[in-house]
């Protein structure tokens, strides 16, 4: 069982108030085949592109957006470049999460005064379209947190980025971005947490165990911090001793260090969006039917059909709130590191502990026919 903990209302978010996600930016070995990929599988529109034809002389940047969510795909064109670098370390991988505030400068302010290790000193980048505030720190492994402040502009996304005007994709549900999962080091978990909850004013709203999240080879252990507003959430997990080598430590292996698991989405209709998805090419975790034995009775009535949860392979929970439903796809890259998650949430506020040995047995699955297990 999760341990809840206690929040104290108002306590979070004083000093550091996130109006919500900005963007999410991923450095990758060939963006404009990675957009394809992104839009063609996942769903997401081409929205805004920087580059040599914009007077970009050393990336390129295509930035996609499906509901609320947007990703910005990102690739050096030489191989003298930090991001050819971060691309042969990691593979493709998550480089920011960026997260909207009320003022950049003043984010910036408290983050570094309180513990955080600056990236980009505030700065102000205008165009025709009005100007935006940008900041950012360094989180665990490579990843950064920008601060952006845009109430001040009315461009697709950023002074330097062009517009596409291209016909756009009806997606496939994708509303927004639910919350980012870190993996870090064994002991190094509890670290990370203090520094949301120094730098950013979070608190820790659940705690799973390594005896709540293991199967018969592996563990690993989980804290979620959230701001006070509950839009940002931050799971960080960590290995735990086990028998063989758990889906932690092959992504920390294989990823070179700590980073980005995964990125959760939400949906208002999980099973149109995996219809969607699985029609498009998305593969997803397998779930084995004897799953599904009992799940309604653990969770009870639910306004979708269990037939159709069984069918598409999607996972059920409940807690004091309410339901959920979620799946996972498998990696995005041949790299075991990203993958996405697809959640529905009906009041709960979890993140699927009953699923955890069902998820964590079918990433085992997966890592028994990589040879990595």
């Amino acid at each position: 069982m999760a341990h809840p903990q206690t929040e104290v209302p108002g306590q979070a978010a004083d000093f550091m108030p996130l109006e919500g996600w900005d963007h999410v930016e991923l450095f990758v070995g060939n963006a404009k085949q990675a957009a394809y990929w992104y839009e063609h599988a996942l769903g997401f529109s081409r929205a805004a592109y920087a580059g040599p034809e914009t007077g970009v002389r050393d990336r390129a940047s295509y930035v996609l957006d499906q509901g609320e969510i947007r990703f910005v795909l990102t690739t050096a064109l030489r191989e003298a470049h930090e991001i050819s670098h971060h691309v042969a370390r990691h593979g493709d991988s998550v480089k920011d999460i960026a997260l909207r505030v009320p003022d950049a400068t003043e984010a910036y302010r408290q983050a570094v005064q309180r513990g955080a290790r600056s990236v980009a000193e505030p700065h102000w980048v205008e165009d025709e379209h009005g100007g935006v505030g940008l900041a950012s720190i360094a989180t665990y492994g490579d990843v950064v947190h920008t601060f952006v402040e845009r109430h001040e502009y009315v461009g697709v996304y950023l002074p330097g980025y062009e517009p596409i005007d291209a016909p756009r994709d009806p997606g496939v549900g994708l509303l927004a971005v639910d919350h980012c999962v870190g993996n870090v080091e064994l002991g190094r978990m509890n670290h990370w947490v203090a520094f949301y909850e120094q730098v950013f004013g979070m608190t820790e709203m659940l705690h799973f165990t390594d005896e709540e999240i293991s199967t018969e080879y592996s563990a690993l252990m989980s804290k979620v911090l959230s701001d006070g507003q509950g839009k940002i959430k931050f799971p960080i997990n960590e290995p735990a001793e086990g028998k063989r080598k758990s889906q932690i430590e092959e992504y920390l292996d294989f990823h070179g260090g700590p980073g980005v698991q995964h990125v959760a989405m939400t949906t208002d209709s999980i099973v149109r969006t995996v219809e969607e998805l699985t029609a498009r090419g998305v593969r997803f975790l397998n779930t084995p039917g004897a799953y599904y034995d009992d799940v309604a009775d653990r969770v009870g009535a639910i306004e979708e059909d269990y037939a159709d949860l069984a069918r598409l392979g999607i996972l059920a929970d409940r807690d004091d709130d309410g339901y959920l439903l979620q799946i996972f796809t498998k990696t995005a890259q041949d790299r075991p590191t990203l993958f996405f998650e697809v959640i529905e949430r009906h009041g709960a506020r979890g993140f699927g502990d009953g699923n955890f040995k069902a998820l964590f047995e079918a990433i085992e699955r997966e890592q028994a026919a990589r040879g990595n297990l």
